[in-house]
């Protein structure tokens, strides 16, 4: 006789399903859950990344910057509660709490996460780069810490190299959603580049440096196991091609966007997966 699932079991399949339906809605430049990584870590990645796409849309997709606040403080206390074990209600929450049960996962990578979100709400822009590093410590640099537990890796070493390579990430696609952030009522820029060089000036400078950050992922995917290193790789070519289609703009991301091909990503996961097998 074929067994019923029980009422939890059901319940963590729904909240996986609507992680995956969040992991697929929206867009990126790279593959969060590649096709190189095997069923039970792309499952971890997809519930990974709906704990950070849910994050942002609190900050993001919230009315007012007082209702932004209201909803991160509720949804601070709802993760924090559920990192010291109590049974979550949210969908995400429910399904992450697994992953980060059986992956070992410290707590200080998600609550910074929410943290970074509520900066946003009251920091617009930043007047030097120990400022800007700073909050990116918060933003980027924690997604990267929590891929490394799921693949059971950990030290000081190995994150100072993953927290490069995030922060390099992320500081490309501020060089190259300068416009986007405008709109919102945001600047990435640092403030004394745009006094020095203009804007373009600054976008070049931002560019620069997350260029020479990517460049940590060298080293870092020599430690990784393979179906990581393929997907480090992935992560440091794309923020490349990121770099590189900014320049070909001549760095005006202020009026223009410009975007990764798809001719582009298909090369570079070709090129990752020889990287990564050399």
């Amino acid at each position: 006789m074929p067994v019923t699932p029980g009422a939890d079991q059901l319940n963590l399949e729904a909240a996986d399903a609507y992680c995956r339906f969040l992991t697929g809605r929206h867009y990126e430049n790279f593959s969060v859950a590649s096709s190189f990584v095997d069923a039970e870590k792309r499952r971890d990645l997809a519930r990974i990344y709906a704990f950070c796409r849910s994050t942002d849309d609190l900050g993001d997709e919230s009315p007012s910057e007082a209702v932004a606040l209201a909803r991160l403080a509720r949804w601070q206390d709802e993760t924090a509660a559920m990192l010291v074990g109590t049974l979550p209600n949210h969908p995400v929450l429910l399904a992450l709490r697994q992953t980060v049960v059986q992956r070992q996962m410290p707590p200080a990578p998600f609550l910074d996460l929410i943290q970074a979100n509520v900066v946003d709400q009251t920091v617009k822009s930043y007047a030097a780069w120990d400022d800007l590093i700073g909050y990116c410590r918060l933003s980027a640099a924690p997604v990267g810490r929590m891929v490394l537990r799921v693949f059971g890796l950990s030290g000081e070493t190995l994150e100072n190299l993953s927290d490069d390579v995030c922060i390099g990430l992320q500081l490309a696609n501020h060089a190259q959603d300068v416009s986007r952030d405008a709109r919102a009522g945001r600047r990435y820029l640092v403030d004394s580049d745009v006094a020095r060089g203009g804007t373009d000036g600054a976008v070049r400078a931002m560019v620069e440096r997350a260029r020479t950050l990517l460049e940590s992922g060298k080293a870092l995917e020599k430690h990784a196991p393979l179906a990581l290193r393929l997907q480090l790789a992935l992560y440091r070519l794309g923020g490349l091609a990121i770099c590189r289609s900014i320049e070909a703009v001549g760095y005006k991301t202020e009026s223009t966007r410009p975007q990764v091909s798809t001719a582009t990503k298909v090369s570079l996961v070709l090129r990752a997966a020889l990287e990564g097998l050399a």
